[in-house]
């Protein structure tokens, strides 16, 4: 019988623990924790989440996650919409069933990540990295210039056009943090179980030795190409729910900014582990929303600056401390704690933790 792992113990412990917190999180937290902080956490880490799925079991670093959340989320603002009410003149009004357009969205969205992965699935490195940064301009010039489809202004009032068993996203918070958390915790599950496929085990196989899964007869863009149409329904996910939540999609929401913080996030959570999607969203958000709030107008002291110099700091920190992030120290915390317990037993893991 195998010995129990205290590291696994104490990971499900804490991971049941932040499960029940978020259940029970809306009876008492105030309204603006619920929505401007624990939704946004759990829509952002979605993302995040197929960003950290392509890089961790992939070896892929994709930057065009949140390009095809924006594409999600204008396809639905535009399906949903009607026009004339409330100014909604803005992408094509087709007016259609929210449940229908939430579907077309994500296969439209599916669909244009199998595209996107065709392309890259034979790049590697900074060589995949650079063209799929060119996917997110592309949409967000498209978006931006293509009035027809949205235009430079954002697409209005799409949190008003939602199915019958959603109910109402504008007025009812609640809901919509509920809806979110269970979209998250349905991703984490779906990852989990996928890694454990045949196929997520060839794909982390072609992730360390594409050559030899080439060699023993696996087709390595083909598995590459697939693992970036998962990556985008994940993000086709996040993107309805950030139209629902933040109520437009505008250029700016898929811009190089937002494209980058998502980057920022997944490196602070953890690149290596589909856990850091949510932990770096929480980071990232919560200094944005509390601590930047108490910066003085003037910014801080000597260096001055707001919200990207203290995120930056952050991020600068954690790279230098740890690059697998926030995850990164938590393993290295655990491995000193087993070589001390133990000082007989091969510090393997010590040394890779200094790595």
């Amino acid at each position: 019988m195998s010995a129990v792992d205290p590291k696994n113990v104490a990971e499900r412990t804490i991971g049941l623990g932040v499960l029940v917190f978020a259940v029970v999180a809306p009876f008492f937290v105030t309204a603006f924790w619920l929505d401007a902080i624990l939704t946004q956490v759990l829509i952002v880490g979605i993302a995040a989440a197929s960003l950290i799925f392509l890089s961790a079991y992939g070896g892929m670093i994709s930057l065009a996650q949140t390009a095809l959340m924006g594409i999600s989320g204008y396809m639905v603002g535009n399906m949903v919409t009607k026009g004339g009410a409330g100014g909604e003149t803005k992408g094509l009004t087709l007016g259609w069933d929210p449940s229908l357009a939430i579907v077309a969205a994500i296969v439209i969205t599916i669909v244009i990540g199998l595209a996107f992965g065709a392309l890259a699935s034979r790049s590697f490195g900074i060589y995949f990295l650079m063209l799929t940064l060119v996917y997110a301009v592309i949409a967000n010039t498209f978006f931006g210039s293509v009035t027809q489809f949205g235009g430079f202004s954002p697409i209005a009032g799409v949190n008003r056009y939602t199915p019958g068993f959603i109910g109402d996203m504008v007025n009812d918070r609640t809901r919509l943090y509920y809806i979110a958390l269970i979209v998250a915790v349905f991703v984490y599950v779906m990852v989990r179980f996928v890694l454990r496929t045949p196929f997520g085990l060839s794909l982390q196989g072609v992730r360390d030795e594409p050559i030899r899964m080439g060699s023993l007869g696996f087709n390595v863009p083909v598995h590459r190409m697939l693992a970036f149409a998962f990556g985008a329904f994940v993000a086709a996910l996040s993107g309805v729910l950030f139209v629902w939540w933040q109520g437009q999609i505008a250029p700016g929401d898929i811009g190089l900014a937002a494209t980058i913080q998502l980057l920022v996030i997944a490196v602070i959570g953890g690149l290596t582990r589909i856990e850091g999607a949510w932990l770096g969203a929480f980071a990232v958000i919560l200094i944005d929303n509390q601590v930047t709030n108490r910066i003085p107008s003037d910014g801080l002291p000597v260096i001055g600056g707001s919200f990207n110099t203290v995120i930056g700091l952050v991020f600068l920190a954690i790279v230098i401390v740890s690059p697998d992030g926030l995850l990164g120290i938590w393993d290295r915390l655990w491995a000193i704690a087993r070589h001390r317990r133990d000082p007989e037993e091969p510090a393997l893991a010590v040394s890779q933790a200094n790595q």
